[in-house]
């Protein structure tokens, strides 16, 4: 068995062992704030993130990578086809291995950022700092920083809001029956954004910005008005208590939620399947390229992949964002969602590189100090951010060995 074939074997099981990471790590983008406010449990959780993030992958995932490289680094430096497809598995066994670390110590990560700092450790090694981009690489630092920053604001406000204009009223309940089909309709133009802008089939469809916000705001007026009816219905006979209000937003929690875990497979399952079609087509074609085409039984893999590390390993990550932060109700996890959706949806559209994983966990703080600096449990909050800070570092040393590695044994 020649170079090529043997590294296109070991990197579907290196694209397999980085989905399973990712979604041990990522299902608490979508699930974590549903379970800490327990609007549904768990096994619940699980069930659902696992099988949505499968049909994101396979149906809704990408056929085509975008670069291969992120931009990060030039490949046109480098022109070994060879080096090209040891530096793309070292990247993914590098990454990888860093997400399901830090799933296993149930801390969240960017799995973005992981797959970055890889590539950064390879193109360092294999073309010099020269074939870096350090300007799109200032954009991902930059990020930590304004993703968590941003989406821990909006979640403040939202949360604040709700509490100032529905629980601080005397008449509460009717002041929900209000507000809350007001929330749902905005809720609906956001993911209906979110769906033209962020998933592979939403931007197939090619829509001119007038199509777009014709079409969402026929969604959002829709959902108001159905809303409406609904809140209206199920607390026709409802005592004025709390928890008919936390009633309605747990509804509403749930599909965001649901629609979160969608959006992770189609989007996510590139990050463990792009390097392996970009290695599937230097295995085939032995010439370096930007783009690959990603053949289905690669999205399988990858839907498989993630779906395992949901059902094995996911809990883990979703107790610490979900209740080791602050604690969630369904109106603050409501706040959190919204919150995480609106600043990817944004900041993607501004061409920033951001993180779910960093704008979930900014959305948790801010509706925790919405209520003070002690409902907040820095400490916990330090530990997820000084694993933030390693992410690239040792992605990209860890690839660098790893890379160093292979490239002794199979090219010397």
């Amino acid at each position: 068995m020649e170079f090529f074939d043997i590294f296109l074997y070991l990197s579907m099981a290196a694209g397999f062992l980085m989905a399973f990471s990712l979604g041990a790590n990522d299902v608490a983008n979508s699930m974590a704030s549903a379970v800490g406010a327990r609007a549904i449990t768990v096994r619940q959780a699980v069930i659902i993130a696992g099988t949505l993030t499968f049909i994101g992958a396979v149906f809704l995932g990408s056929h085509v990578t975008a670069t291969i490289t992120r931009g990060i680094i030039n490949p046109e430096h480098i022109a070994d086809p060879r080096i090209m497809m040891l530096g793309m598995f070292s990247a993914l066994m590098a990454a990888s291995l860093w997400v399901l670390i830090a799933s296993l110590t149930a801390l969240p990560v960017s799995s973005t950022h992981s797959i970055v700092g890889s590539i950064l450790g390879f193109g360092v090694v294999a073309g010099g700092p020269q074939v870096v981009n350090w300007w799109i690489l200032s954009g991902v630092v930059l990020s930590w920083i304004i993703s968590p920053l941003f989406a821990g604001s909006i979640a403040y406000f939202i949360f604040s809001h709700i509490r100032k204009f529905i629980f601080f009223k005397k008449d509460f309940l009717n002041q929900a029956r209000i507000w809350a089909p007001r929330w749902i309709g905005l809720t609906a133009l956001i993911l209906g954004y979110s769906f033209i802008y962020k998933t592979p089939v939403g931007q197939d469809l090619n829509l001119s910005g007038t199509a777009a916000l014709l079409a969402t705001s026929s969604i959002a007026i829709t959902a108001w008005f159905a809303g409406k009816i609904i809140v209206n219905r199920i607390t026709r006979e409802k005592e004025q208590k709390v928890e008919e209000v936390e009633g309605i937003f747990r509804r509403l929690q749930i599909l965001t939620s649901s629609y979160v875990a969608l959006s992770h497979g189609a989007n996510d399952v590139a990050n463990a399947i792009g390097p392996v079609a970009a290695i599937y087509i230097l295995a085939r074609h032995h010439e370096l390229i930007q783009t690959a085409e990603i053949p289905i039984f690669m999205l399988v893999l990858g839907g498989l992949g993630l779906s395992a590390g949901i059902a094995l390993l996911g809990k883990k990550v979703i107790a610490t964002v979900g209740s080791k932060i602050t604690t969630l109700t369904n109106t603050r996890g409501f706040a959190v969602d919204f919150s995480a959706a609106t600043t990817v949806l944004i900041a993607s559209n501004m061409g920033m590189p951001v993180s779910t994983t960093h704008a979930c966990v900014g959305g948790v703080t801010g509706v925790g100090l919405a209520r003070g600096f002690s409902a907040v449990n820095f400490k916990v909050l330090l530990r997820i951010v000084g694993y933030w800070l390693l992410t690239v570092p040792i992605a990209a040393f860890t690839c660098i060995i790893i890379f160093q590695i292979l490239k002794w044994i199979f090219i010397y």
